[in-house]
């Protein structure tokens, strides 16, 4: 893609708008660790729910699913579809519940809500772990997809992209350590109106050049019927036969991976930064609602502009051998391909700013780890504010340095994915279950992530199970939770439970729902006990259902079936105002209460 001044001269405006965003913010985020990390706690439901979709929309997102559409039609979207279970659970059993604890991080979480040496180790071990390794992996990955691109729409090396990458990344690591949690959260609002713009014009013009959407599907129809059993192309539910997704893998998809394992941004129970952007709204009720819209946006509004240009290439591409290779790449050749010359540098500034919020927030969210949990609570835990601010820019800079070298090393997009969401099996349970039940403690956190571990790389490297075949992971995952939660239930019964005032405070803190807290909460006479099991399993059933309405009634309606989209969207519609039914009748204040 050849570059006129013009061009030059966009991204030049767009990477100076962010700046200009970060240095009106620079004083505001860096009074106190608490506004360079959570914003002093102070943010609309509407500005955190837009940070984690557009934090969620990274460079290799709309690539990923190209690739997904083009190996296993609209279908393939399930491995990530399927935790809409889990995000549906974080808005309405835990949003509140994180936005009580009042912690930093979620990691802190650990000393709040366990005792003594184990839970300091918990916080330690969690902090290095997820700060260092995991979220090296994850920039990684992000940087990689940068790099790809970089390859493919400028023609160059390898090393010349990622010196590109870098260099977009010093100037997000920049903003980061000038503004903090507020610079992120206002950059993503204007990098998520941009990326989303340019992509759903993309999809315009790539349906129209291939004769618009009647041809496509009639183009697509025609290739299902080379593919044999495979199902249709243009199915939303996988062919269960298949062998890219049979019975097995779909039951573990929707029934096991969404509670069972630990994933970025998916995390049950939450965590990670979504937990980050919980802790910075204003109260209960945004830190619900901006997990609602989260969840809304990223999975019923966001992904068609990406499937569809996933289609266009399955179409444009069906016979040529490099796209078979390499699908993914089929997106950025279709960007190259349709978009006119005068909205390229548009482009590449949206994918800049799919790169930089992704890129932004974990460099902020590693840094609160490395920060907060272990040089201030365990290095020098007496010095100021400014001290730790200043660390904290130190530290985002060594993160991105890190991640670079990363990248260097790194191959391949989709086996990270799975990598992670295989070592984190089995720990989901656990991470829910420790806010419901009083007799979680530190050892069974330890222990799930230990066993976790351990039964992963076993299978994988013992036993040969490859993540990479369905049925293989299928059955790593099913192992690995068995296994897993063997263990470490084991171990809570072996093991002594919380000491009791360690327990009461943490429920008058947090005041969780008190069915499993009965002995605890018998004890905490001075706190009304909460029973809002099933107003929250009503709410989360209603919630999941409204999602899937949306996003499969908005792929009718794209797609030609407008009937049976409009049914669902009325659904989903329905779903959603017996949601603020239920809340307006119970009263938005009980989130507080």
């Amino acid at each position: 893609m050849q570059l006129t001044i013009i061009d030059v001269i966009v991204i030049a405006l767009y990477f100076g708008a962010n700046l200009g965003v970060a240095l009106y913010l620079r004083k505001r985020a860096t009074k106190s660790v608490s506004d360079f990390f959570v914003s002093g706690r102070n943010v609309s439901w509407w500005l955190a729910g837009t940070s984690m979709v557009a934090t969620t929309f990274a460079a290799d997102t709309p690539l990923v699913v190209t690739g997904l559409v083009a190996r296993n039609g609209i279908a393939g979207n399930w491995i990530w579809w399927s935790m809409a279970f889990s995000g549906m659970l974080t808005v309405f059993f835990f949003a509140k519940l994180w936005r009580r604890s009042g912690v930093l991080t979620d990691v802190e979480f650990a000393e709040i809500r366990y005792s003594g040496k184990p839970a300091t180790f918990l916080r330690w071990f969690r902090a290095v772990y997820l700060g260092l390794p995991i979220n090296l992996i994850i920039l990684g990955w992000v940087n990689l997809a940068i790099v790809k691109i970089m390859m493919l729409v400028l023609g160059v090396t390898k090393i010349e992209a990622l010196v590109i990458a870098i260099g977009i990344m010093f100037i997000t690591a920049s903003i980061s350590t000038l503004s903090g949690l507020w610079g992120v959260l206002w950059t993503d609002l204007f990098q998520f109106v941009l990326k989303m713009g340019m992509v759903i014009l993309l999809a315009v013009f790539a349906i129209n050049a291939t004769g618009g959407m009647d041809s496509m599907v009639g183009e697509l129809q025609k290739i299902d019927q080379t593919r044999g059993a495979q199902g249709s192309i243009l199915s939303f539910i996988p062919d269960l036969n298949s062998a890219w997704m049979p019975l097995i893998t779909f039951f573990v998809f929707i029934a096991v991976n969404w509670w069972a394992s630990w994933y970025p941004g998916a995390e049950p129970g939450g965590g990670g930064y979504v937990a980050q952007r919980i802790f910075s709204a204003k109260d209960e009720k945004h830190s619900l609602l901006a997990t609602l819209w989260f969840n809304v946006a990223h999975y019923a509004i966001r992904p068609w502009p990406w499937i569809l240009v996933g289609l266009v290439a399955v179409v444009r591409y069906q016979h040529d051998a490099a796209f078979q290779a390499d699908p993914e790449s089929g997106y950025i050749r279709i960007l190259i391909s349709d978009l006119p010359a005068y909205l390229r540098g548009l482009m590449l500034a949206a994918f800049a700013a799919a790169y930089m919020s992704t890129i932004g927030t974990q460099l902020n969210w590693g840094a609160s780890y490395l920060v907060n949990d272990v040089y201030r609570r365990f290095w020098k835990p007496h010095k100021n504010e400014k001290h730790y601010v200043i660390v904290s820019q130190w530290i985002t800079m060594m993160l991105m340095i890190l991640s670079a070298v990363v990248t260097f090393y790194m191959d391949s997009i989709g086996s990270a994915w799975r990598f992670l969401m295989a070592v984190g099996a089995g720990t989901g349970l656990v991470y829910i279950l420790r806010w419901f039940w009083w007799r979680i403690n530190a050892w069974s956190e330890i222990s799930a992530m230990i066993a976790a571990f351990i039964t992963s790389m076993i299978l994988q490297f013992g036993f040969h199970l490859n993540e990479e075949q369905p049925k293989e992971f299928a059955y790593l995952l099913l192992l690995t939770v068995t296994a897993t939660t063997a263990v470490w239930l084991a171990v809570t019964m072996l093991t002594q439970p919380e000491p009791r005032e360690t327990l009461l405070a943490f429920y008058r803190r947090v005041r969780p729902n008190a069915t499993l807290w009965k002995p605890i909460a018998a004890e905490a006479t001075d706190i009304v006990p909460q029973h809002d099991g099933v107003f929250n399993f009503l709410n989360w059933i209603s919630g999941v259902v409204m999602i899937y309405a949306f996003l499969f009634g908005t792929g009718k309606i794209i797609l030609g079936s407008a009937p049976a989209g409009i049914i669902l969207l009325a659904v989903g519609t329905v779903a959603g105002w017996t949601i603020y039914r239920r809340i307006n009748k119970r009263g938005w204040e009980v989130l507080g209460a």
